[in-house]
């Protein structure tokens, strides 16, 4: 590990430790090895350095919106923590290869189907790109839901920690069914990826999955 890795992993440990309580107590039933989708809400930037503190050992990379390298600063941290730059709103084959090649070498890979920060906390829908990725690459995909975090800001102007935790659910692999894969499939497939994280979370932050099954 690198001068930086280990500055950088320091002072997020720090930053987390400081800024925060992590409930993270379930973090036990993330597997110590293997390829895995890890699948996650996405609320705000503090995400980011708390499953990075809890996963260490392992190496773990996340997609990141291919415009956060236009600054200087998020291009070196992504770059140091090895992020993948996607292209929103079209389909991104060099993401998508490079998706599947470290899943092929045994790394975690992190995605937020919803595809943006929802900053309140409250689940969107979930984007079908997952589809491919899972299917592809044939690795397990493991929920994990977030909760507490949209306070931060809030506790920060009153000095105050925040309660960040982390919910896990079980692995499981993406089944596709019978007959052509069509983008209402594939958005049924991600629904039914989205319920699982959703069941995770206290009712309040179900969001567009609220009440269902």
């Amino acid at each position: 590990m690198s001068i930086a890795h280990r500055v950088v992993n320091a002072a997020e440990s720090a930053l987390v430790t400081a800024i925060c309580r992590v409930d993270d107590a379930q973090m036990t039933r993330v597997p110590a090895s293997g390829p895995l989708i890890l699948v996650t809400n996405h609320v705000n930037f503090l995400e980011v350095p708390v499953l990075h503190s809890r996963l260490r050992p392992r190496r773990v990379l996340g997609l990141a919106k291919a415009e956060a390298w236009k600054n200087p600063v998020l291009r070196w941290l992504f770059n140091l923590w090895g992020g993948i730059p996607v292209r929103r709103g079209e389909t991104d084959l060099a993401a998508l290869r490079k998706c599947l090649e470290v899943l092929k070498e045994g790394a975690i890979l992190v995605i937020a189907p919803e595809g943006t920060r929802s900053r309140h906390g409250r689940l969107q829908r979930g984007r079908s790109g997952i589809v491919t990725l899972a299917l592809r690459s044939g690795a397990p995909i493991l929920p994990l839901g977030f909760y507490g975090g949209e306070k931060l800001g809030r506790n920060l102007r009153r000095l105050r920690r925040t309660e960040f935790h982390i919910r896990v659910g079980e692995p499981f692999h993406l089944e596709p069914g019978d007959g052509r894969l069509t983008q209402e499939r594939r958005q049924a497939l991600v629904d039914d990826i989205m319920r699982k994280l959703a069941a995770l979370l206290p009712p309040a932050y179900r969001g567009e999955y609220a009440g269902e099954p």
